[in-house]
């Protein structure tokens, strides 16, 4: 096979459109490594997702700007929330907007995985970048219309599409361009998506700041801004998606003859991935990790103040309780470090901990997940206990590198275990589990919270009986963990059976002359376009961590 011809269309035959599969099939002298740039771009929009309360305070006053009194309407009901045009909007109703992206980005996932393996990740990245922009413009729209289903429409529903789409259209692109490093190639997609509010908040404050006046809280200016921004950045990162031919494979590198462990030569149908017991192993294993450390993120900056109150500002003496208003601000401007801190760790760990399942496997990469994590969570209580911030902090580092990890590893664990043919929509159908989590998580640590705080608990003692029930969860992701066993031959494919030219089809072939390259001058502007807002991010980020350690 010469790749040279790979999307030459036959003799008197019309060349295939701009966004289908066929057309973006690589060519000779291709560079694999402007693929990861692509999906970065990509996550870095959606990954925003995570930083959407940045809206919510000045929305909840967006009709009393400038105003002494706020538009307060105390007996609202949900249903005149969603159309009032007279009172300012609670923060609770507009957190409901995140709750849904989760939901939706779950479901999409889950329904058009299928069709993205058929339609190939560039027609998939489209529909991603049109549905999460276009929910920030219909948001902007609900916002200078003051009407919140709007903004449920466009953010929530509309953008969780996107959110869903986009989350899952490089998976399978990346695993194929890299099968000797699936760990690495889905790591570095999914920091993107980690690291997406790190860029987006700050960038958000900027231009709020920017665009707020005497009578507007310069909210639906921003979105409006931010989603114009990420239709050109993420239509950039959806062209520049390209699939290797069948058959390709990375120059010098040989597919291993048997297996390695988990690691299989074949192929599972997308109609029987599901009916396996290790595809509800892995969904388990991925629910309870998620809502562990969603669960912590949900209430990572009260858990910090409440616990240790007056010591964060060196006064262990005084109680959270007791603090007057200016050291409750000193406080939180200090949890607030310890959230970006968080957040950081769970951007880096998804790189790390994932390229280090490529080199210590997958299984055993999960095994530390929930070894490591659950005896942090139990010594998590005893740090408070002893008064030490260092030693909590640290812990809780080291618990959202794993949380992150655990996303980033997912992918190469389902590509091992199912192979790699209908991997991206194996993987759109396990993220069901993080819409799970995304309400268990919270919930439970929240009710568990609740009725340590109706119990007269307080101090160290409010979250222990919290961090010890996550603990359990993680325990119970060890023991899934530990069931998981390769598949029997009969879930496997016939060559008869797999889709004509797909890229898993032949296992024989070579590199045809596509993936040398490694940091040409195209490269590394592509890696500069996606590495200068990280870097930005980071420094931003950091900034305001360090106000931990003064």
């Amino acid at each position: 096979m010469d790749a040279r011809v790979v999307d030459q269309p036959p003799s008197g035959a019309s060349a295939p459109g701009i966004l289908t599969r066929e057309r973006i099939v690589a060519r000779a002298g291709f560079n694999r490594w402007l693929v990861p740039q692509a999906a970065l771009a990509i996550h870095l929009c959606i990954g925003m997702s995570y930083g959407l309360s940045v809206f919510w305070l000045p929305l909840s006053r967006a009709l009393s700007v400038g105003k002494p009194v706020p538009a307060a309407c105390p007996d609202m009901s949900l249903l005149t929330a969603l159309v009032t045009t007279r009172c300012d909007w609670r923060v609770s109703d507009l957190v409901l907007v995140f709750s849904i992206g989760i939901v939706m980005l779950g479901l999409s996932a889950a329904l058009f995985g299928g069709w993205l393996e058929r339609a190939g990740p560039r027609k998939a990245g489209l529909a991603a970048s049109l549905c999460w922009s276009g929910g920030f413009l219909i948001g902007a729209l609900g916002v200078y219309l003051h009407q919140l289903w709007l903004i449920w429409l466009g953010m929530g529903l509309i953008g969780g599409v996107g959110l869903g789409l986009g989350y899952i259209s490089p998976v399978s692109t990346l695993v194929k361009w890299f099968p000797d490093r699936r760990g690495m190639a889905t790591g570095m997609a999914i920091m993107g998506f980690g690291g997406g509010a790190m860029i987006g908040s700050p960038l958000a404050d900027l231009l709020i700041t920017r665009f707020k006046g005497p009578d507007s809280a310069g909210v639906w200016q921003t979105l409006a801004v931010m989603g114009a921004g990420y239709l050109v950045v993420m239509l950039c990162g959806a062209f520049g998606y390209r699939v290797p031919p069948a058959g390709w494979q990375p120059e010098g590198w040989t597919p291993p003859a048997a297996r390695a462990g988990l690691i299989t030569s074949g192929h599972v149908h997308l109609r029987d991935a599901h009916k396996t017991p290790q595809f509800w192993l892995l969904w388990a294993m991925l629910c309870l990790n998620v809502s562990a450390g969603i669960g912590v993120l949900a209430l990572a900056s009260p858990m910090l103040q409440e616990i240790f109150g007056g010591a964060l500002i060196g006064r262990p003496e005084v109680g959270f309780g007791q603090l007057d208003p200016g050291q409750k601000a000193q406080v939180a401007a200090i949890a607030a470090g310890f959230v970006g801190l968080l957040s950081l760790f769970n951007i880096l760990g998804r790189f790390f901990w994932a390229t280090l399942s490529d080199r210590i496997g997958r299984k055993a990469t999960y095994a530390t997940f929930f070894a490591l994590g659950c005896a942090l969570y139990a010594a998590a209580p005893w740090a408070a206990g002893i008064g030490s911030q260092a030693l909590f902090v640290l812990f809780f580092c080291v618990i959202l590198s794993m949380y992150g990890g655990g996303f980033a590893t997912i992918p190469a664990y389902l590509a091992d275990v199912f192979g790699t043919q209908f991997v991206g929509a194996i993987h759109g159908r396990l993220l069901t589990a993080w819409s799970t989590a995304g309400v268990v998580g919270p919930l439970v640590v929240t009710a568990i919270r609740q009725a340590q705080v109706e119990a007269g608990v307080q101090g160290a003692a409010l979250y222990g009986r919290t961090l010890l029930i996550l603990a359990g969860f993680l325990a119970a992701g060890f023991v899934a963990n530990l069931l998981v066993r390769p598949l029997g031959e009969r879930w496997f494919m016939t060559a008869a059976e797999r889709p004509a030219g797909s890229a898993a089809g032949d296992a024989s072939g070579g590199a045809f002359g596509i993936g040398r390259g490694g940091l040409t001058p195209a490269a590394a502007l592509a890696w500069a376009a996606v590495g200068l807002p990280i870097a930005w991010g980071v420094w931003i980020t950091l900034a305001k961590a360090l106000i931990l350690f003064r």
